[in-house]
């Protein structure tokens, strides 16, 4: 018999870094009773945090899984957990954790309140349409602040943000919550480690104003939300009663109209069990998300799958991971039908059958086998042959494409080569393996000097990928220092004929193009191809391999051998020969052609540019900005927060390698910093002059 889906809950827990993501997930895994012991982050203990670098670092790298079951209202209710990390260059963990959740945790710090990864998890969410509730963590800190984290998810995050708990005291003082709905108190003892660990009392004398002028909040809001609990609130507001409170708050949080804030201290164990009753109550089951939608891969037409076990199969893969005793782990989450273990399912990227050799349900880094998977779970795979984060796998006789994800491109590069000859061969088998895992990190063969450029997202990023290297595969690597993902822009538009000949014994090559390069249109990505050619003038099959031609060519500049990311292309006119020419003349010749055209079309250099935020005490705030200026930074907001000032700009990376080294010296240790990507801009002339000197790249007329 089919398990009943509204017992299920597919959460995720996101947060901007040191908020407390993992030391919750730590908590909900001993309080559900999925662990005995309370891991803790700081020890390296923790289970979610179970990679060597993750431990070492305090810091989670990878996102991981587990399920676990939590009693309310006399039933159990399955939790599909996936703690995601904070730093911003494993941003991408949070963004396929995200495509695949049905609602998610957004856990801020009491202290910190809504920092700047805070708001690009909170945009992630927003993409993808994913419920939230909030959870204002580290209640016990000094400085903490529940109803300034309140008006923050307001004035910055746009939210409709609705208190269900109200702190007892703060600070060295937090002794517990107000529960709006039963208007209780639940006073937690901290040294009881109990699965129970509070008492319910009544709201003290203090508070009880304050208490019932946030349940009346409540209240009010939840009205809003719901026509018929309107007029109650007019005629009698005392007649509502609470289930009818959670009702219309359940369904305006899946509706993403409002969110529900409660408040605790996971470190201390304090509010937990009342999170996950707010997890239950308020956030989605995959029946509430309602109807899967696709696309029929035959005719490109819209097709549904109800989250049901008798609908045919479909399921998207979120995630690769290698793993040392069974290899290749596929992450993936079930949208439709049953799926056994041994069956077959269709990949439809690949148009390919592939077997499904075993079945798990992941605990962190370990694998519990299982018989099957239905609609609503979320499991790892292994036996896939060719797969990739984004593909869709469904039943072979009911073919569906889900939606894929979208991944930011790498801003920092760094060259690597093996210490030993030995070495050669592990290197290459490694960095596939790191790069099917991580669509944000890239290798490339540099064709100029030979060596192999790793790509990712930050120092942070390729740091560990190197520690990885080494650790896990072997591999002693010699390496560079970090250098910048420059990229490549056409500013003009120009037109141009190219004919390429080749004559040699026999056959020969023969192809001649005319055309028009220049920009894309804005918001245009990659390769915009126009063919305007008429009269058969090139014959349709060869048409192609022009468009192929060019897009090969945008992998390397005529500046300095720097991908171009965006250009447009006319095909205006063009002749062949009858014999000579073919698919191939046509591709070379369209690669030849964007060497020599894109030299006239005003082509410049790009910079990535970074979003920076920096806490200083306000004694150091002018030497900090004085930094800034020098690294050609532009200060967009200065604003101040419980003594300390906060100071955001845009930099460009090349000036910010071994910044927060600096930063420490400035400030005596006292100022901290966050950083991401923000934009591509063009890099001034003085400066690209140098990288392209540098570089040596040069235009040359070669025939391939």
């Amino acid at each position: 018999m089919a398990r009943d889906l509204k017992y299920t809950r597919n959460i995720g827990i996101m947060a901007h870094i040191d908020a407390g993501k993992t030391t919750t997930s730590e908590r909900i895994l001993y309080y559900t009773g999925k662990t005995h012991k309370i891991g803790e982050v700081h020890d390296g203990a923790a289970t979610m945090d179970w990679m060597v670098e993750e431990q070492e670092r305090g810091i989670t790298i990878t996102s991981a899984a587990t399920t676990a079951f939590w009693s309310y209202n006399g039933e159990s209710y399955q939790i599909n957990l996936i703690d995601t990390p904070g730093h911003v260059d494993f941003t991408v963990e949070v963004e396929r954790s995200l495509r695949v959740l049905d609602g998610t945790v957004a856990t801020f710090c009491a202290v910190g309140r809504v920092q700047p990864q805070s708001e690009t998890v909170w945009r992630q969410a927003d993409k993808y349409k994913v419920p939230k509730i909030a959870y204002v963590n580290k209640m016990d800190r000094v400085g903490a602040d529940f109803f300034g984290v309140v008006d923050d998810l307001k004035n910055k995050l746009g939210a409709r943000a609705v208190p269900i708990c109200i702190p007892i005291g703060s600070e060295d003082r937090f002794e517990g919550i107000i529960d709006l709905l039963q208007m209780k108190a639940l006073i937690y003892s901290t040294e009881n480690k109990e699965l129970v660990n509070y008492e319910i009392k009544d709201i003290p004398d203090a508070l009880i104003d304050e208490a019932k002028q946030w349940r009346n909040n409540l209240i009010e809001i939840a009205s809003e939300c719901d026509d018929a609990l309107m007029e109650k609130f007019f005629d009698n507001p005392d007649s509502i009663s609470n289930d009818e409170i959670i009702a219309a708050i359940r369904k305006a949080t899946i509706n993403m109209e409002i969110v529900p804030i409660c408040c605790g201290s996971s470190f201390k164990n304090k509010g937990v069990q009342f999170l996950l009753d707010a997890v239950i109550r308020y956030l989605p089951s995959p029946l509430d998300k309602g109807n899967v939608v696709g696309l029929n891969p035959k005719n490109e037409t819209e097709i549904e799958r109800k989250p049901s076990a008798t609908e045919p199969f479909c399921g998207l893969i979120f995630k690769i991971a290698t793993d040392p005793f069974v290899g290749r782990l596929a992450y993936m989450r079930a949208y439709s039908g049953k799926l056994e273990s041994g069956s077959y399912v269709l990949n439809t990227r690949t148009e390919k059958k592939e077997r499904v050799a075993r079945l798990y349900q992941m605990h962190s880094n370990k694998q519990n086998p299982i018989d099957f998977v239905e609609a609503g779970d979320i499991c790892a795979v292994v036996g896939f042959k060719d797969l990739r984060t984004g593909d869709t796998v469904c039943a072979e006789n009911a073919p569906i494409v889900l939606e894929s994800m979208v991944f930011p491109t790498p801003v920092i590069g760094l060259a690597v080569e093996p210490k030993t000859q030995g070495d050669l061969d592990k290197l290459g088998v490694a960095l596939s393996k790191l790069a099917e895992e991580d669509p944000t990190f890239t290798v490339k063969s540099d064709t100029d000097t030979g060596q192999t450029v790793i790509s990712g997202m930050g120092e942070l990023h390729l740091d560990i990928l190197v520690t990885r290297l080494k650790r896990e595969f072997g591999v002693d690597i010699n390496q560079g220092a970090p250098q910048v993902n420059y990229k490549e822009a056409l500013r003009s538009v120009v037109s141009h004929r190219e004919v390429f000949k080749k004559q040699t014994g026999g056959r020969g090559k023969f192809a001649d193009i005319i055309f028009e390069i220049g920009p894309a249109d804005e918001g245009a990505k990659g390769l915009q191809f126009v063919d305007e050619v008429k009269g058969g003038n090139i014959p349709r099959e060869f048409i192609p391999a022009v468009e192929k031609g060019f897009k090969a060519a945008m992998a390397n500049g005529v500046l300095a051998g720097y991908e171009v990311t965006s250009m447009k292309v006319t095909l205006k006119d063009g002749s062949f020969h009858p014999v000579d020419s073919d698919q191939l003349s046509f591709e070379i010749c369209a690669r030849q052609a964007f060497r020599k055209a894109a030299v006239k079309a005003n082509p410049v250099l790009m910079e990535p540019i970074m979003a920076l935020e920096v806490e200083t005490p306000e004694d150091y705030m002018g030497d900090v900005i004085g930094d800034l200026n020098k690294r050609r930074g532009q200060i967009t907001n200065m604003d101040s927060r419980g003594g300390v000032r906060i100071i955001k700009a845009k930099v460009p990376l090349s000036e910010q390698f071994g910044y927060v080294t600096v930063l420490r010296t400035l400030s005596s240790g006292r100022a901290t910093s966050t950083m991401e990507f923000s934009h591509y801009e063009e890099l001034p002339q003085n400066l690209a002059k140098e990288i392209i000197d540098k570089s040596g790249n040069r235009f040359v007329d070669d025939e391939d």
